[in-house]
């Protein structure tokens, strides 16, 4: 493929926009599910606090238990067709439910299932995903193609959030489930359309094919490397966090709040509002400031907006709760985009996988955490409580990346090596 960028970017590109398509489609169908699921919970099932804690949890769980596998068996695979495999698994398990539903046999159980076969299917999907991109997109269009799936994830969680919502209060949360297994049918068809043929996984001479091996050899990577292993730090972090007060969030907006099924969807949101607004700046932040100074400067920024969330109470309090999310997606989005493309762009391609889904699995690992402890605190103490409790250590996570390397340069380097001067490099070519 050349390494020449396309004139009008990755979207000039056939294939991109397919992948982009199926990646819109997948999207919109996953932000339904974010609220849908726990919805299902909690008005048809009369879940507790600590059940949708533990409901989010499993979603994120295989990221822990097969998290680095899935980085080997991803180096070693056509990635395209595991990604086709993974988008059925899902399309058949979330149409389960409302199947069971109208059976009148939907439990808790069914709905804990569901979560841990298609969090398992996500963990292969998103690891083989990221390192897929690099063979649809040249080099240069890889920062611009990021963006773009960035604002699509982003933009299709505001739509799926929404839409979760005001189904739950039309036909029953369970239906949202089934437009999204039919989400997931169409990103198969993009997928299969794309023409661009990978090149097949390299084997070195004299190396063990062991899959411990392998996963050892990309975990090393990872934890020696100066600039990674941070970057992994803060976003363990972070997820611990966020997605602690995200596991009680629905239960907050409904029962302490008293917040309609309509509005929990419109608030939801805000999130997904601000990624767009994120992936839509970052590459501009990135050529005025440089990539890492843009990257740590906007965590500065969209950390501290959480201590807003546990403010909120109803009628204006509300919007507590949407400027705290929007400023906070934000962020996250900024974050996504730069760390994205400088992993794929920084780390050896025979390795991309493997240090991918090791820091995808410690990132994504934290999620589960953080859910089941959201979920227990808020049964423990209480909703608001727990919000206090998750968003004041958030509020100073972006320390973590000020005070690494990547908070003393302006430009994360191109390639693993010597780590760059740290003084201005207005030619420097910026990854996002």
């Amino acid at each position: 493929m050349s390494e020449k960028p396309r004139r009008r970017g990755a979207l000039a590109q056939r294939d991109f926009r397919l992948l982009l398509v199926g990646e819109t489609a997948s999207g919109l169908g996953n932000g339904i599910t974010a609220v849908a699921l726990p919805l299902v919970a909690v008005l048809a099932l009369h879940a507790t606090a600590s059940d949708v804690g533990l409901l989010a949890a499993a979603v994120w769980v295989p990221w822990l238990v097969v998290g680095l596998p899935a980085g080997a068996w991803v180096d070693r695979l056509p990635r395209r067709r595991i990604m086709v495999v993974c988008n059925l698994v899902s399309a058949t398990m979330y149409a389960s439910v409302p199947v069971a539903g109208w059976l009148d046999r939907l439990t808790l159980t069914h709905l804990f299932v569901v979560a841990l076969v298609c969090g398992t299917s996500a963990v292969f999907f998103n690891t083989a995903c990221h390192a897929y991109v690099p063979a649809v997109l040249a080099r240069p269009d890889l920062a611009d193609g990021n963006a773009k799936l960035q604002v699509s994830e982003a933009g299709t969680r505001v739509l799926g959030r929404s839409a979760a919502g005001f189904t739950a209060q039309a036909v029953g949360a369970a239906a949202g489930l089934l437009l999204d297994a039919l989400t997931f049918l169409v990103s198969t068809a993009c997928l299969l359309g794309i023409r661009t043929r990978e090149e097949k996984p390299a084997r070195r001479a004299g190396v063990s094919s062991s899959l411990v091996r392998e996963m050892g050899e990309g975990l090393r990577f990872l934890s020696r490397d100066p600039y990674l292993r941070p970057i992994v730090i803060y976003g363990a972090s972070l997820n611990l966090l966020l997605m602690g007060y995200q596991a009680v969030q629905i239960v907050f907006l409904v029962r302490t709040v008293g917040v309609g099924a309509g509005a929990v969807g419109l608030l939801v949101m805000c999130s997904s509002l601000g990624g767009v607004l994120g992936a839509l700046l970052t590459s501009r932040l990135c050529r005025w400031w440089g990539n890492a100074r843009a990257l740590v400067l906007t965590q500065a920024v969209a950390c501290p907006f959480a201590l807003l969330l546990p403010l909120t109470t109803p009628g204006p309090g509300l919007l507590f709760f949407a400027t705290g999310a929007f400023v906070l997606g934000t962020g996250v989005s900024v974050a996504n985009v730069v760390v994205g493309t400088f992993r794929q762009t920084y780390c050896p391609p025979r390795l991309l996988g493997r240090v991918s889904s090791a820091s995808m699995a410690t990132n994504q690992g934290t999620i589960a955490i953080g859910s089941a402890l959201g979920g227990f605190l808020g049964s423990a103490i209480g909703t608001r409580p727990t919000l206090w409790v998750l968003t004041a250590p958030l509020a100073l996570t972006w320390l973590l990346l000020a005070l690494s390397p990547a908070g003393k340069t302006r430009e994360l380097p191109l390639a693993a090596g010597p780590a760059p001067h740290t003084g201005p490099a207005a030619d420097a070519p910026s990854p996002a």
